[in-house]
């Protein structure tokens, strides 16, 4: 061979080398060592991953679906259930509608003068939608053809479809629950009104004549310690009803089963004074008593109602003098459920301050009024120092009051340092669910993933459930030592004598998974 053809093979030989090289050799040791495109922790991939689908907003619900959300701290039982599980009940129930009101009716039926059975819907299709409708904000809009505002569409809805309820609060328990469960909310406060026929009566008995502590001694001595006992076994009976629909403690307990159930007894603020006494009394008690899963009290009814409205300082002064002999008692207010023109303006001026400086809430429901307060600033900032939580129902304001967006004072709480937590209010009634409410927050208001983030952890840092915190500082989310320094022993015991805590770590447990497994 001669040096030229020797010269030529070796190039061709050098040509396929460099050819191996560079399509097999170095690509496979590239990607041998080149780690994988995986920057930050899995909160700011998660973040990220967020912010990457928000103009995509079946994307962010699926995300949100997903998403654990801790705690539902304001959801009313009765308006929690769907319409179309209120028709079953009334159907069974043999109750009939009066079809011109949507009014449920005890068995008097007559389909000639448009009170049929509602078992009837349950084959006609044209009377299922129309009690749909009116028992619910569905497809509800505002104008001349919907005959109602949102506000007083909402409100009637409970007097239409209140004879269902009767008998179903371990059914209702059980809907709510599962609800809770799809929506990955692990803590659930359900407001209804124990021992109502009792409290009611008693309350009516008595009377109120102005005198506090007189008053409170005749509730005593007429009663009240058998009311409480009342709510105390209504409540387990409906619990094991609960329990029995979702088969809990079976292999086929349903996902509702693990959902932290905690009471907050309701108060009729439109009642008689002497109703409305004798109830508050009744609530604290079972919120003060050690084999009650009630925890507080709340004021329920239109805010802008003629009584509640006229008697708004006086149920402030009752709560003021009541608390104190209830220590352990827990105390949420619905205080600023109004928009401008609702009421007159200087309606809106005092109800959420009295609220938290007269009767010492914890927590605020709603709050939507907040810059019409005498003196807002100041009252944010007190809010903030106080650490009271604002409960934002965001579907439920735009739905009754149509407040929503800019318009709501969401990024205002926010600015201002002062903790909030999403909720549903009364998601049967409104068509909605918790996802929903976390979603109406992240494209109406812009709230990223980190900001959804801390307002589940402020639901179950403020859940009123007994027990230390997990966090030493709740505003930064830092872990108190036991908890803290990967001592498991430690925190174990730690977290087995406080409840609060061992949720809120179960939390941060699931919040972790939740990230580790998102689209990198």
């Amino acid at each position: 061979m001669n040096p030229t053809t020797s010269s030529r093979a070796s190039f061709k030989q050098y040509l396929v080398d460099l050819l191996w090289l560079l399509l097999f050799v170095w690509p496979a040791q590239a990607q041998a060592v080149k780690p994988p495109v995986r920057l930050g922790t899995p909160e700011q991939r998660a973040a990220r991953y967020f912010e990457s689908i928000r103009r995509a907003p079946p994307q962010m619900l699926a995300f949100l679906l997903r998403m654990p959300k801790g705690g539902d701290l304001h959801n009313h039982l009765s308006g929690g259930i769907y319409a179309e599980t209120f028709i079953q009940w009334a159907a069974e129930k043999n109750l009939c509608v009066n079809q011109a009101t949507g009014v449920l009716t005890q068995p008097s039926c007559d389909p000639d003068k448009g009170v049929p059975p509602v078992s009837k819907a349950l084959t006609d299709g044209m009377l299922y939608r129309q009690l749909i409708d009116a028992w619910s904000m569905r497809y509800w809009q505002p104008g001349p053809l919907s005959g109602q505002n949102g506000h007083d569409h909402f409100f009637d809805a409970f007097g239409k479809f209140g004879a269902a309820t009767a008998g179903q609060t371990g059914q209702m328990l059980a809907e709510a629950a599962a609800r809770a469960a799809r929506g990955r909310v692990s803590y659930l406060e359900v407001m209804l009104t124990p021992a109502s026929g009792q409290s009611t009566a008693l309350g009516l008995k008595v009377g109120w004549d102005g005198d506090f502590a007189g008053t409170l001694d005749k509730l005593k001595s007429n009663g009240l310690a058998d009311a409480v006992a009342e709510g105390v076994k209504a409540l387990q009976q409906a619990e094991a009803e609960k329990d029995k629909v979702l088969q809990c403690g079976t292999p086929q307990a349903a996902a509702g089963c693990k959902v932290t159930l905690r009471y907050v007894a309701q108060v009729s603020r439109g009642a008689a004074l002497g109703v409305v006494f004798a109830q508050m009394a009744t609530g604290l008690a079972l919120a003060n008593d050690p084999n009650s899963k009630v925890v507080g009290v709340n004021l329920v009814q239109p805010e802008d109602g003629l009584l509640s409205m006229q008697n708004f300082a006086l149920h402030m002064e009752m709560l003021a003098f009541l608390r104190p002999r209830y220590p352990q008692a827990h105390l949420s207010l619905h205080a600023g459920e109004l928009a401008p023109g609702s009421v007159p303006p200087a309606g809106l001026s005092f109800h959420i301050r009295d609220s938290v400086l007269k009767a010492q809430a914890e927590r605020i429901g709603h709050g939507v009024d907040i810059m019409h307060e005498d003196e807002p600033y100041q009252l944010l900032r007190e809010m903030a120092r106080r650490r009271v939580l604002v409960e934002i129902c965001l579907t439920s304001n735009e739905v009754i009051l149509g407040v929503r967006g800019a318009q709501h004072p969401l990024a205002t709480y926010l600015q201002f340092g002062v903790p909030v937590a999403l909720a549903t209010d009364d998601e049967g009634v409104s068509r909605s669910e918790i996802s929903r409410e976390f979603l109406k927050a992240a494209e109406e208001h812009g709230l990223g993933y980190l900001q959804l983030k801390a307002l589940a952890r402020h639901s179950l840092e403020h859940a009123f459930l007994p027990g230390k915190s997990l966090w030493a500082d709740a505003r930064r989310f830092q872990p108190v030592p036991a908890c803290a320094n990967g001592a498991t022993n430690a925190r174990q015991q730690f977290l087995n004598g406080n409840e609060k805590a061992r949720l809120q770590w179960q939390l941060e447990e699931d919040l972790r998974q939740f990230e580790r497994a998102l689209p990198q």
